[in-house]
């Protein structure tokens, strides 16, 4: 981990506004993972997390402890397991791109509740499969979460627009659903200015 640290460090100085995306084979809360947690205390920098299972970021039921332990990193979670845990009837660890209907407070939903440091994106497939999955519980969680949602692609969207754009689809998906057009200039960039000290206009 010397040459970890080393190399956050240097990136960090070069003027790094975040730690990530974290896409390793370890357990959240494993020796290594809190290391790097550690890093983004001292620099007071975001850390990014990618949550998949069976393959990344292993034991997101324990991540709680996690928030606890480092209450003044702001973590932001990201990908598949992250966002099928919207639904508080979510069994199958495995499928990493559920439908249907929401049912209210699920495990992801809990953690943006509950602390403070806890947000999260809303790019990739699985962050547009939320969004458009139950769209009445989304308007409500868009609410909800307003001051801790960013918009991103995760994609090379070189088309830029229509169905073949993963990001256009969530910038519309985003803009559709907001109740005002406030909750949506903080998801769409004025959250993300602040978090990463951006200036927006």
């Amino acid at each position: 981990m010397t040459d970890t640290v080393r190399e956050i460090e240097k990136y960090h100085n070069l003027g790094a506004r975040v730690i990530g995306e974290m896409k390793f084979n370890l357990a959240c809360d494993s020796p290594e993972m809190q290391q790097i947690y550690q890093i983004a205390q001292e620099y007071d920098v975001p850390v990014y997390l990618h949550w998949q299972h069976g393959k990344y970021n292993h034991g997101f039921e324990r991540f709680d402890n996690m928030l606890e332990k480092y209450p003044k990193v702001i973590f932001i979670g990201h990908a598949q397991t992250w966002w099928a845990n919207i639904d508080k009837n979510y069994r199958d660890p495995n499928d990493l791109y559920p439908t249907g209907t929401v049912t209210f407070r699920g495990w992801t939903e809990r953690l943006l509740r509950d602390y403070p440091n806890m947000h999260s994106d809303l790019s990739a497939g699985s962050g547009l499969n939320a969004l458009l999955r139950d769209e009445d519980f989304t308007r409500g969680f868009l609410d909800r979460h307003q001051d801790k949602l960013y918009f991103g692609s995760d994609c090379s969207d070189t088309v830029g627009f229509g169905k073949e754009c993963q990001g256009a689809q969530t910038i519309k998906a985003i803009r559709r659903l907001s109740s005002n057009k406030e909750i949506e200039r903080k998801l769409l960039y004025k959250n993300a200015g602040k978090l990463f000290r951006i200036a927006t206009g």
